[in-house]
């Protein structure tokens, strides 16, 4: 039996990571899109250099998009790349769109004109709910984005089910709530919490700055993540899914547990900085995931207080790593 091929963009990202794993454990033969400019490090796949194909292409570029699919000859692709830092996105509107948006139709029309037989994943996202019109949020919850992000993360997910319904492709969205790993970029409010408090552990920091601690997610396990996307494309039929735990919490319990984690008290370190308040708060997200847990019998597994224990665990290491200090030598004076 001939082995399957994919192609996911964004391979160097969090999700990109764990999904070359997962796909290379399955027997795959993986490529990656990574851009010609980009400055981003290769860190999440040092350890799959050797077994993943990478080529040069750009969202921004058409014709790069062409190459990549005719040299790669993918029966699956993943797409995953995206401005989606949903701060920045206010700093750089414009760019967001072009690659978050019009990004995803350069990718499907890519796909349409050089093999319209390939499976399209899109990485659509909970932000798109925004002010949420009901709760929990299922595949039928209308969206009322509140970023420029969401926004183009919206127009992503309907350009998929427009090529869907107009050129019969397979493509589907999956629309992932939060989910996190050691992996999360840093600049992710639950990352900066794990790495701050490994950091104040260590003594190496002495204040961790937040902005809305009672804003409200339902953050999962992102390895597990990945899975559903690779399940998604195995479906007899093209459809989208929501993607979550079903359960919830505030970035004040994220704080409070990774803080207990490392026996501190978060009200020692923690201060709120107004400037980092989005201009358009989101303020509770909560997935139902119900379908795809009957149609990909597909769950989260790992509770909440489980996942941060294992980010914080993994920054404590890697500062140890890097300060030379170690936790039980306490916090310095």
């Amino acid at each position: 039996m001939t082995a399957q091929t994919a192609l996911i963009t964004g391979i160097t990202g969090q999700d990109g990571s764990y999904l070359a794993e997962l796909l290379l454990s399955k027997g795959y033969e993986v490529h990656g899109m990574v851009r010609r400019s980009s400055t981003e490090t290769f860190e999440r796949i040092a350890h799959l250099r050797s077994k993943i194909q990478l080529h040069q292409a750009d969202l921004l570029d058409q014709s790069s998009l062409v190459s990549t699919l005719r040299e790669s000859r993918p029966s699956e692709v993943y797409n995953l790349a995206a401005q989606s830092f949903v701060p920045t996105s206010w700093v750089q509107p414009s760019l967001t769109g072009e690659f978050t948006a019009i990004g995803v139709t350069r990718m499907l029309d890519a796909v349409r004109m050089t093999d319209p037989g390939i499976r399209f994943y899109q990485a659509s996202s909970s932000e798109m709910y925004g002010r949420v019109q009901d709760v929990p949020q299922n595949e039928t919850t209308p969206f009322y984005p509140r970023s420029p992000y969401a926004v183009a993360k919206v127009y992503g997910h309907w350009i998929t089910v427009n090529y869907r319904e107009s050129y019969e492709l397979f493509a589907v969205s999956g629309i992932l709530f939060n989910h996190e790993s050691p992996r999360r970029g840093r600049e992710f409010v639950t990352r900066k919490i794990t790495e701050s408090v490994a950091r104040i552990k260590l003594g190496l920091d002495d204040e961790l700055l937040l902005g809305n601690t009672d804003a409200r997610r339902d953050w999962g396990y992102a390895p597990e993540y990945v899975d559903a996307m690779w399940r998604m494309l195995q479906a007899d039929e093209p459809e989208d899914y929501v993607i979550g735990t079903g359960l919830q919490h505030s970035v004040k319990q994220c704080v409070d547990y990774a803080f207990q984690h490392v026996d501190l008290d978060p009200e020692d370190f923690v201060r709120v900085d107004p400037d980092l308040i989005r201009p358009a708060e989101v303020d509770t997200l909560l997935a139902d995931p119900s379908k795809a847990r009957e149609s990909l019998d597909w769950t989260a597994k790992t509770s909440f207080e489980e996942l941060v224990q294992i980010m914080v665990e993994s920054d404590l290491e890697a500062q140890e790593r890097l300060s030379g200090r170690r936790r039980d030598q306490g916090r310095a004076r």
